[in-house]
């Protein structure tokens, strides 16, 4: 059997009409220092060339790449989709990222040394894209505001349930790594549309009734999109994160393009 560090690893990718913004993400997969993982992307039910981007890019990409469709909307049908796709085809280590998002250049080597210390699920960290100029606000006010949320998240009574075998963790679906074995044994990603509950947090407390090494990995690091935020404000933002206590009253808005 493989050493934890160097079991078959594969990259879920969820993606819904993200054709102007997946090629970056791509790039960043492909000048990863360690390319021993192979990808795959889901494409959401997009409306536009998002699968025509992703073929193209597969043409000459360092890893494998693999495509598939998954026609219920929603980020945690896409990606438990994509998990399980993987999984069937041979995966022992997940991880995951979105199609707006920029992963560190170390970010599956960072990923590859959790699984190699005994995580089952680590938690990596959230900076803006440097490509979209975050301001001192958005580059340090929102990160502190959000670890500030997961502090709340970790006392919370619901949080902190004798069934969970390790504490709450801040988790951003679109920078985690987890083992297929954890996946599979906790259930999963729940398949709940976009405006629904937040799969990242509902698979976190999945996992930790079942692991207790489950933790924060500072040094797997993904640039995600300020997008959301920029649209929306601040103060709505975080009330989405929080919860969902904000949700657009036109639904189509919570797919922010």
């Amino acid at each position: 059997m493989s050493a934890p560090d160097r079991a078959p690893l594969w990259v879920v990718v969820p993606a819904f009409d993200e054709e102007a913004g997946i090629g970056a993400t791509l790039a960043a997969l492909a000048a990863q220092t360690d390319t021993d993982f192979a990808l795959v992307v889901v494409d959401n039910a997009s409306t536009d060339a998002t699968a025509d981007v992703v073929r193209r890019f597969a043409r000459a990409a360092p890893f494998p790449v693999h495509l598939v469709r998954e026609e219920e909307r929603g980020t945690g049908a896409a990606a438990d989709t994509g998990f399980r796709y993987a999984i069937g085809r041979g995966a022992a280590l997940l991880a995951r990222t979105d199609a707006d998002c920029v992963p560190a250049e170390d970010w599956i080597a960072a990923a590859r040394a959790e699984f190699a210390r005994g995580r089952e699920l680590a938690c990596g960290r959230s900076v803006p894209r440097r490509d979209e100029h975050p301001s001192l606000a958005e580059r340090y006010l929102l990160p502190a505001l959000v670890r500030t949320t997961a502090l709340y998240g970790r006392y919370r009574r619901a949080h902190r349930h004798p069934r969970y075998r390790t504490p709450y963790v801040l988790c951003h679906g679109h920078n985690l790594a987890v083992t297929a074995a954890l996946y599979l044994r906790c259930g999963g990603t729940p398949r709940v549309p976009l405006e629904g509950p937040a799969e990242d947090v509902v698979l976190l407390n999945r996992a930790r009734e079942h692991s207790d090494r489950i933790g924060r990995a500072e040094r797997m690091v993904v640039h995600t999109s300020l997008r959301r935020l920029r649209a929306w404000g601040a103060r709505r933002t975080l009330l989405w994160c929080w919860d969902r206590r904000y949700r657009p009253a036109d639904a189509r808005e919570v797919h922010v393009r």
